[in-house]
């Protein structure tokens, strides 16, 4: 298939692709996602659901991610791409429906955990089975495309063993446990092998779109956290507009603008330079999976976690019942909100150091004070503790985009001449052909 071909029906990407529509469609339904990944926690609030709610998500991931590296290959708004990508859509939001049900089914209805299991199988075999169908006419690339579609294939089986658990074998927390260690081993497979392999029978053939791509899903997660902000399962219209429901609201969205300033105000676009310069192929790969497939997920993670922290704090903070700056937050609330977002600037940390080589000491020292602000936010009502992390984030990300000054202006200023090329590229083929 030549570059910008058709082979019956699939056109190939190509160097200075984007993003498509369909791709932010797929994006839509990790909303809902996300916002059940969430809930399902706050149903239940123990280390378990905690740890259920992980693997939940690294599962969730390894989803988007299979459908990132397809957009990267192949022009999913062309030729029959659609049709199958829409079969994948419907499973990813039938998956997303099911995830309060994926580890102990509830009384009625179908049975929940191989619901998931039957919808996760379903996405990854139609994600496979694409790239099988590109590599069809190379025998070189079928087999690498072969090579790695075996370990989907084990984890996906993984995954339906786990839905299939008899009930007489395991009762109670011991059914919910051996159904995670299932999931535990699925995800060994799959992110595992993707190790191991190093990038084989894949390369990165477009930067931006890879970058745009995980800085679209940042940017989905994000949203999640302004609906955990304010979304209760409770009916939220009768109740009052306050003082502490505003502040609450103010406090949450200086957290998630400055956790969005500390991505994308110029580490996103230093690391797609890096990207962009990383000319040999297997390389570029490597760097791809380490810096975006891997580390974004610790990213992700970070922001769902930190929504789930924020829960319905405006709901609370609304209620007459509840004191005028609310009550001391839970104790896994309040690891889940702090924990979150040190887990998220930890994360750019290792992506600051990996992609553009520099220490983000401002940063390291906000997550040592975020660390030491727990056990004073613990005893404090929840909008204070809010505040007193809203105020530490702030304070480390200002810090480090003071230190960053210089390097922030030149990675800045090449993203901006970048930009208006592309424009007036784009102005000069308009006036010509439109």
């Amino acid at each position: 298939m030549g570059e910008g071909g058709v082979t019956r029906g699939v056109r190939r990407s190509a160097p200075g692709s984007r993003a498509t529509p369909l791709e932010l469609f797929y994006d839509l339904v990790f909303v809902f996602a996300f916002l059940h990944v969430t809930t399902a926690t706050a149903g239940n609030p123990t280390a378990q659901g905690l740890g259920q709610c992980l693997v939940l998500l690294a599962l969730l991931w390894w989803c988007w991610l299979g459908f990132a590296v397809l957009g990267n290959l192949i022009r999913t708004d062309q030729g029959i791409v659609p049709a199958i990508s829409f079969v994948t859509i419907a499973a990813a939001f039938v998956l997303a429906l099911s995830l309060p049900k994926a580890f102990v089914d509830r009384p009625g209805g179908l049975y929940g955990p191989l619901v998931f299991a039957t919808c996760y199988f379903v996405v990854r075999v139609s994600e496979t089975a694409i790239f099988l169908w590109i590599g069809r006419r190379n025998r070189d690339v079928r087999r690498r495309w072969q090579l790695l579609a075996l370990p989907a294939l084990l984890a996906t089986a993984l995954i339906v063993i786990a839905g299939l658990l008899p009930q007489r074998l395991f009762d109670g927390t011991a059914e919910s446990v051996a159904r995670l260690l299932c999931w535990i081993a699925a995800l060994g497979v799959e992110y595992g092998v993707g190790l191991a392999l190093r990038g084989t029978g894949w390369t990165v053939l477009s930067a931006g779109h890879w970058a745009e791509r995980h800085g679209q899903i940042v940017l989905v997660a994000l949203g999640e956290t302004i609906i955990a902000l304010g979304f209760s399962p409770s009916e939220t219209v009768g109740l009052p507009l306050t003082w502490p429901v505003l502040f609450a609201a103010v406090l949450g969205v200086a957290v998630v603008a400055a956790m969005w300033w500390a991505y994308f105000d110029t580490l996103a676009l230093g690391m797609e330079q890096t990207l962009h310069r990383t000319r040999d192929p297997g390389a570029r790969a490597t760097l791809a999976r380490n810096a975006y497939s891997y580390l974004h997920l610790p990213v992700i993670a970070g922001i769902i976690l930190f929504a789930l922290g924020l829960k319905g704090l405006i709901h609370e903070g609304a209620d007459p019942n509840t004191p005028s700056w609310g009550i001391p937050l839970p104790s896994l609330d309040l690891l889940a909100l702090y924990g979150g977002v040190a887990l998220y600037l930890l994360a750019l940390i290792v992506l600051g150091r990996l992609m553009l080589g520099a220490p983000r000491w401002p940063t390291i020292g906000g997550i040592l004070l975020l660390v030491a602000l727990v056990p004073v936010a613990g005893s404090l009502p929840e909008l204070i503790a809010l505040g007193m992390l809203a105020l530490a984030t702030t304070l480390a990300v200002a810090a480090q985009t003071v230190v960053d000054l210089r390097r922030r202006a030149g990675v800045r200023q090449k993203a901006f001449e970048e930009q208006l090329a592309a424009e007036e590229e784009h102005t000069r083929w308009r006036g010509h052909h439109l």
